[in-house]
């Protein structure tokens, strides 16, 4: 089974250049120095819709059990560092999980 993690996290267009510096340049790099069993890859996309900038995050684990690895037993809670807090203007508090039923490369 493979499992889908998306959150969702919000900047005004002035902070994002910032949020996304930090994202790539120390969250995603600090989650990959960690090696948890079972994390894949994740996926970071942008959205402008003009008033905001929507950030989102597609994180893809072997299952639950390296889901909590990451985050702990309360796997729903969103993994948000202060320094990436400092910046959005709001954020989902809980990611959502999705069962992948089906992936076809192309």
């Amino acid at each position: 089974m493979t499992v889908c993690r998306v959150w969702r996290g919000w900047t005004t267009p002035e902070n994002a250049g910032a949020y996304e510096r930090i994202v790539r340049g120390e969250v995603i790099p600090g989650i990959e120095a960690r090696g948890i069993a079972g994390f894949r890859h994740i996926d970071l996309m942008k959205r402008d819709d003009g008033a905001e900038v929507e950030f989102q995050t597609l994180m893809w684990f072997d299952d639950l059990d390296a889901i909590r690895a990451f985050v702990g037993e309360d796997y729903s809670v969103s993994h948000v560092p202060a320094a990436a807090r400092a910046v959005l203007s709001r954020f989902d508090d809980r990611a959502a999980h999705y069962e992948v039923v089906d992936r076809r490369w192309q």
